[in-house]
Order: C-alpha cells, then structure tokens, then sequence
C-alpha cells in the first residue's frame, strides 16, 4: 500500500511540475549550433522586450516601439544578434536606443542602452 501512494505521489509530482512542462512563452530557448532565422530572432526579441517592460526593467512607452535593426555582430563568444530599438521620443536622451543581443542560436544574451 505504501508503494502505491509513493509512486502516486511521484507521478502527481512529475505530472504537475513547471520544470516538466514548460509554459507560455518560453519557445526561445534553442539547443545546437545552427544560426536562427532573423525572424525567429525578431520575435524572441519581442517578447524579450515586453518581460523586461513587465519587470519594470524598461519604460512603459517602449511597448509599441518596432525594431529599426537586425545583424550579427562578433561578440565575446564568437557571432550574436543584434537588434536595435529606436524610441525618438523618451525623455532621457541616453536611453533613445534599445539594443538586445542573443547568441547564433537565439538564446537571449543581454539587454541595454550602450550596444556594447
């Protein structure tokens, strides 16, 4: 009988578990070395850009804001993307850009206002 309920327990457990099951949002995450398509980028770039408006991370305004760019760059670990943002209208005159750089397979890297 204690068999039973601990293995019903583990497959409640397993059957149940975020770590098992990956949820929305979570379709930019690549294995291998073969370099995405700049759409698909594009998209992970999106969606990164509307987590970091949910975090607080980035200003509200940068919501409707498209990309003004993609191309891959040399970055520290060999070839990235990188996308640029332009918000022509933001207060702070230092954060008019937006870059976002992800590696060749499209797994995010960084964000930030500088493009280094």
């Amino acid at each position: 009988m204690k068999t039973v309920i601990r293995y019903s327990a583990l497959a409640f457990a397993l059957h149940f578990s975020p770590s098992v099951s990956a949820g929305a949002g979570d379709d930019c995450h690549f294995h291998g070395n073969q370099a995405a398509q700049p759409a698909t980028v594009l998209k992970c770039a999106d969606q990164r850009k509307k987590k970091l408006i949910a975090r607080g991370k980035l200003d509200a305004s940068w919501a409707p804001i498209q990309h003004e760019s993609i191309s891959m760059v040399d970055g520290q670990k060999g070839k990235e993307w990188k996308i640029v943002y332009k918000h022509a209208t933001i207060a702070d005159t230092s954060k008019t850009h937006l870059y976002l750089f992800f590696s060749e397979p499209g797994n995010f890297i960084a964000a930030n206002h500088s493009g280094k």
